[in-house]
């Protein structure tokens, strides 16, 4: 597994917020987002906003424990006005948070609730943040949506390592009914280029959840392009729809989905 780089990730920070905001341009946004159906558009525009001047904060302030949201300023969104004011609040926060992280450095300390406690962390996070939450806005505005491969791989490795972190240090039900030897899980990302080895197989046993890259038999595989793996795997796409295709035991990859989560 390869990291993109700390300057990569900040840099798509501010690129996938260029294209969310594009997807918002001329929307509606009152309309639900059907992958988030709890959000309109313009909440879902205001989670993502909220994440990047909230971790700004957090990595400015060599923040060393939980800050809330709610006390950092602008992060409830633009007080008055409409699409224009959401959309320039949008671009505002994210390069805030791109330049900060991008000053601060990787290795910079500062709070998270994961493994790492670093600025590195937070660039990587956010840019993920904000390139599966673009789905959802592409989604509801039936716009395309192809990230690039890199970007879509490194994707699926962060979700797991927060799922098999999540696992390791904050038990509870669900995650607990993933444990059980002798079941795995193969993804094929197919047409990716070879390089890139867009193949992952997550295994299960009595302690709970590994995986890694590469090919290997599994007791249900998810088939399709890479960029509809990466959907499914993050809830946003029914594991039969479009391209993919699933072979062997469709009721572990459904038991995964309904129970993988960041806690």
């Amino acid at each position: 597994m390869t990291l993109l780089g700390h300057d990569r990730y900040c840099d798509e920070i501010v690129a996938q917020t260029d294209l969310l905001r594009a997807h918002l341009a001329g929307a509606d946004l009152s309309a639900t987002v059907p992958t988030c159906p709890d959000w309109t558009l313009r909440q879902l525009a205001v989670h993502v906003g909220a994440a990047h001047r909230w971790v700004e904060h957090i990595v400015r302030t060599r923040a060393t424990q939980e800050v809330p949201e709610e006390s950092v300023p602008g992060a409830g969104g633009p007080a008055v006005g409409g699409a224009e004011a959401l959309d320039a609040w949008l671009a505002e926060g994210a390069e805030r948070a791109a330049g900060t992280l991008r000053a601060a450095g990787p290795d910079a300390a500062a709070w998270s609730w994961a493994w790492r406690h670093t600025a590195g962390f937070w660039a990587r996070r956010m840019a993920h943040e904000t390139v599966v939450h673009r789905a959802d806005a592409a989604l509801t505005a039936k716009a395309p949506y192809t990230p690039a491969p890199d970007l879509a791989a490194d994707a699926i490795d962060e979700w797991l390592e927060i799922v098999t972190f999540v696992q390791r240090t904050q038990p509870h039900d669900a995650v607990a009914e993933l444990r059980g030897a002798g079941r795995s899980i193969h993804l094929h990302a197919t047409g990716a280029d070879p390089a890139l080895n867009a193949e992952w197989l997550v295994e299960f046993d009595d302690r709970g959840m590994s995986w890694r890259r590469g090919h290997a038999k599994a007791t249900v595989a998810l088939r399709g392009p890479l960029t509809e793996v990466l959907l499914a795997f993050y809830r946003r796409l029914p594991p039969d729809e479009g391209e993919l295709e699933v072979l062997g035991d469709r009721g572990l990859l459904d038991f995964w989905l309904r129970r993988a989560t960041f806690g």
